[in-house]
């Protein structure tokens, strides 16, 4: 295996989609790339920081597909579909397991888009047999094959397959992985109805978000990607 001995002075890299999903890292060990909703930067940033990095996670919140999945349940990629296709790191997947005895490992789909409609993770689940979908797996997973780096996704479930998400979830995160106030109060304007499920979507949210911190201190410093040796067939 390859990717052993590689120099533990290299900084992890994390990929996340939002700034609130980056604060829990603090002081793990690792530096943080929040994507928003620009697809475009990201790839640019991660291309230029890959080269100098030692390993990419996937890391933050994402749609339940796998329809026994529930909200604060943990999802360990052991590979990804949609727009981009790779393995994760074995090594790397054994140690995320070890830290996280409860997580379900298996695929996680990425191809940009946020699946907020019941039938669509439905058609998902079918076509990919993927556990969950997230909306920065792919761009990730493509810049660390590029760059010949071990690679993982590490995701908690805030939405669950049978959660139809509301309008203003579209449109609530900004370019810079911020939230976007303004726009989820226009949508909230334009379409009121949406309100009972735009707060149980937001309950839901604040739950896996509460789990996403407490995981990520389970799992540890650097990701766990230090401990990868110990998990690494000769």
């Amino acid at each position: 295996m390859g990717y052993v001995n590689r120099n533990r002075d290299l900084p992890v890299l994390v990929v996340t989609g939002t700034m609130r999903e980056a604060a829990v890292l603090d002081q793990l060990g690792v530096e943080v790339i929040a994507g928003g909703s620009d697809p475009e930067g990201l790839a640019q940033q991660l291309a230029e920081r890959a080269p100098y990095c030692a390993g990419i996670v996937s890391f933050g919140m994402a749609g339940g597909i796998d329809h026994t999945l529930k909200v604060g349940d943990w999802v360990i990629g052991k590979r990804v579909t949609g727009a981009f296709h790779t393995k994760c790191d074995e090594a790397w997947v054994n140690v995320l397991r070890a830290r996280l005895p409860r997580a379900r490992v298996g695929a996680v789909h990425a191809d940009g888009r946020l699946f907020a409609d019941t039938a669509d993770k439905a058609e998902r689940a079918w076509a990919s047999a993927a556990l969950a979908a997230d909306m920065e797996s792919h761009i990730a997973a493509e810049a660390a094959a590029h760059a010949n780096l071990p690679f993982v996704v590490l995701r908690c479930i805030s939405d669950g397959a049978q959660a139809q998400l509301p309008p203003a979830v579209g449109v609530m995160m900004r370019p810079d992985g911020g939230l976007d106030v303004g726009a989820v109060l226009k949508s909230v304007v334009e379409i009121p109805a949406q309100i009972p499920a735009l707060a149980s979507t937001m309950f839901g949210f604040a739950k896996a978000y509460g789990e996403l911190k407490s995981g990520a201190r389970k799992v540890g410093h650097r990701l766990g990607f230090d401990d990868r040796a110990a998990f690494t067939l000769a």
